[in-house]
């Protein structure tokens, strides 16, 4: 093999895989088309899911060091906010940060754990076999890169230039977008929606509107954000030109005639750094996985960009598939370990593409003559409903990625089994964390004793020597949580999410408990 993991595209969702194959030791290539970083963000926000993601890792800082925090976000851009800071976590914002500033922090993680990232190679088609993958991969140095500064690459699988190079790896991932070349070469099948309405974004240098008009707009369906080095963001949907293709170029006087139509004012929009469509083409992999060839982020699931979701179902389906990805590889994957990456995150894509969809549906009715006043009816009931505490946390947890919990496989499974792991307080023996997500910085699992007042002493235990990817901690925790009330011993997935849990006072069936729970996630057992 000339590496053990090939990952397809080096965005946000193959960069993170990218760096969570390498901390667990696996040789890990990334190839991507692009022969430069990406400098055009669509995406411009980390949810708190997404934000505990890098915090389990000890890279929250770096992200939280370049962008700014707001305490919610918005649903089908109604004027009432979801409520993050009203959920149960230290993070419980959503950081504005633009993607590639998101891209350019996970490149300098994976440059630090050894990852090679090949630019300005394309991937042109794959074999499986038995035992592995082939990818055909074409350099710049056969055509492939995108323009000038194409820089051949070195090491193995290159041949003689003007033919593509073949490499070969145990597994290869596709994190190429919505147009992957993975899935199609994989036989994969993306049923779903064709686009129906698009929505015009541009970037722009100079706009004389102030902040008052540019709040004012919103009221017309208008979105201005301001984005770092003084640029400002506006998006719309122009009920004139909303069934325009996505292909079509966006110019800079369509863009004002639109602002002209919309708000009475052009906004003195000039200099435009970037202008974009975008549409609701929306589908879903019938599978993440076909063989040794799986899928992640937009190449297993594409939707209209609403509240922001996009970007962060992809690293949290990355964060999902590398800790299990790296067990197949390390030879330590119980049997079907990889089988639930698409168990458990092709329902939250499922969950994402139809709130999507609804979304979009509260966004275009109003535009359309015929729907103009019950819509009006529709989004009022919708303002109403996310006034209510109860609603708007339902929603919230939804967007944030916080009420995220995968489907117990064990009967009688503790509640909390598949839910994140709250981040209490504690004091562990032997180590200097001062909070679970602090345990799980290398990256495996944490089968943690909790003291109490029902066993404020408990004997300590250690993980057996022959498995480095599993940490014993007996620890102290330092405030309460009504999840973990009564819990005992937990076991924590590397990606925070709980695989067992219990409450039992009675050592014995606290043994079997955990010792299946470590044969189903952490253990291959002997043949």
């Amino acid at each position: 093999m000339d590496t053990d993991v090939i990952v397809v595209g080096s965005g946000p969702t193959g960069l993170l895989l990218a760096c969570e194959l390498a901390l667990a030791g696996v040789r890990t290539l990334v190839v991507e088309r692009r022969t430069e970083p990406q400098q055009d963000s669509r995406a411009l926000t980390l949810h708190p899911r997404s934000l505990e993601l890098m915090d389990l890792r000890g890279l929250a800082p770096r992200f939280l060091g370049l962008g700014r925090t707001l305490p919610g976000w918005h649903f089908a851009a109604l004027e009432t906010p979801l409520d993050f800071a009203a959920l149960d976590s230290r993070l419980a914002h959503t950081l504005f940060l633009a993607q590639a500033r998101t891209e350019e922090l996970l490149a300098q993680r994976a440059q630090e754990l050894g990852v090679e990232i090949r630019r300005g190679h394309t991937l042109t088609g794959l074999r499986q076999g038995e035992d592995g993958v082939e990818a055909e991969v074409r350099g710049p140095q056969d055509g492939a890169g995108d323009g000038p500064g194409d820089r051949p690459g070195h090491g193995p699988g290159h041949g003689p230039a003007g033919t593509p190079r073949t490499l070969r790896a145990a597994y290869l991932v596709g994190c190429d977008g919505g147009r992957s070349t993975v899935r199609e070469a994989a036989g994969i099948d993306f049923p779903g929606t064709d686009e129906t309405l698009t929505g015009v974004l541009g970037d722009f240098a100079t706009l004389t509107a102030g902040p008052e008009a540019l709040a004012a707009a919103r009221g017309a369906g208008v979105l201005a954000v301001p984005l770092e080095g003084g640029l400002t963001r506006i998006v719309y949907i122009d009920p004139e030109r909303m069934r325009t293709p996505a292909q079509v170029p966006v110019t800079l006087e369509e863009f004002r005639s639109a602002l002209v139509r919309l708000c009475g004012s052009d906004f003195g929009v000039d200099r435009p750094r970037w202008l974009s469509r975008f549409g609701n083409a929306t589908r879903l992999a019938a599978t993440y996985r076909s063989g040794r060839v799986l899928l992640a982020g937009d190449a297993a699931h594409i939707h209209f960009p609403a509240a922001g979701q996009g970007l962060n179902t992809g690293l949290q389906d990355a964060m999902n598939l590398g800790w299990k990805l790296a067990a197949e590889v390390k030879g330590w994957a119980p049997p079907g370990l990889l089988d639930t990456y698409h168990a458990e995150r092709h329902p939250v894509g499922r969950a994402v593409t139809d709130n999507t969809e609804v979304q979009t549906l509260l966004a275009e009715l109003p535009l359309l003559d015929r729907y103009r006043r019950p819509a009006a009816a529709l989004r009022g009931l919708f303002e109403e409903l996310l006034r209510m505490p109860e609603v708007n946390r339902r929603f919230a947890e939804q967007v944030s990625a916080l009420g995220t919990a995968y489907p117990a496989t064990a009967p009688g499974a503790d509640p909390l089994v598949g839910r994140r792991m709250p981040d209490i307080a504690l004091s562990a023996a032997g180590s200097d964390a001062t909070r679970v997500y602090e345990l799980l910085h290398r990256g495996g699992f944490v089968l943690l004793r909790l003291a109490g007042a029902r066993d404020p002493h408990p004997e300590p235990y250690e993980a057996p020597a022959r498995h480095p990817h599993i940490s014993a901690v007996t620890a102290h925790a330092h405030e309460e949580h009504p999840e973990l009330d009564g819990v005992r011993e937990v076991l924590v997935r590397p990606d925070g999410h709980i695989a067992w849990a219990t409450r039992s006072d009675d050592a014995g069936l606290r043994r079997t408990g955990r010792d299946a729970a470590l044969t189903a996630w952490a253990v291959r057992s002997p043949a």
